[in-house]
């Protein structure tokens, strides 16, 4: 299991890790440098130094997109690119303990399942599934973009209340039901019912 604390220490920067990431989840995507910085929740001044760094590996290389934006591309000609993607894709991308911790404080939280991105199961229609009262939305979307930014991919998320999540499961709700019968992991249980 490696933090974002070794990955920054392994890697140089925290900001660094995070730019790779959104590259290599995003390998199509040409990034400006404000994209850049506003998903990777970093300074401007840091993305550019980065950027710098990052394009002379020859892991990125500079791009105009339709519409003449231009911008930085993951290059799939980077030698190293398997063996990257093998292990900033493939690793945990945020300890569970880390995750219950962001999101515990949003309110009373009753459930908390991970699959996705976080358990490397493409696949999966959610990333996070959230169950809790008295949670505000802002919050909550806050959280996520700061998730978002350290894992370098937006994330499929839904968020329940109680009431509302208990419904669902006993109506057999599809989204409830791809969730519960599919690969995924429970971090936080409270609710009797599961």
């Amino acid at each position: 299991m490696c933090d974002m604390e070794t990955l920054s220490k392994l890697f140089g920067s925290e900001t660094k890790v995070k730019m790779m990431r959104l590259f290599l989840f995003n390998p199509e995507t040409v990034f400006t440098t404000k994209d850049i910085a506003d998903r990777a929740k970093s300074d401007i001044s840091k993305v550019r130094r980065e950027l710098s760094n990052i394009e002379k590996t020859g892991m990125i290389r500079r791009k105009v997109a339709k519409g003449g934006k231009k911008g930085f591309v993951l290059d799939p000609q980077f030698s190293y690119l398997s063996p990257l993607q093998n292990f900033l894709i493939n690793v945990e991308p945020l300890n569970p303990k880390e995750i219950i911790k962001r999101i515990g404080r949003l309110g009373n939280i009753k459930l908390i399942i991970i699959a996705g991105v976080f358990i490397q199961e493409p696949e999966s229609r959610l990333d996070l599934l959230i169950v809790g009262d008295g949670i505000k939305k802002a919050a909550l979307e806050n959280t996520i973009k700061t998730l978002e930014s350290e894992i370098g991919k937006e994330l499929r998320y839904a968020q329940f209340t109680s009431e509302d999540f208990k419904y669902r499961l006993s109506m057999y709700d599809k989204l409830i039901r791809d969730i519960l019968d599919y690969p995924h992991r429970k971090i936080v249980n409270r609710l009797p019912i599961l």
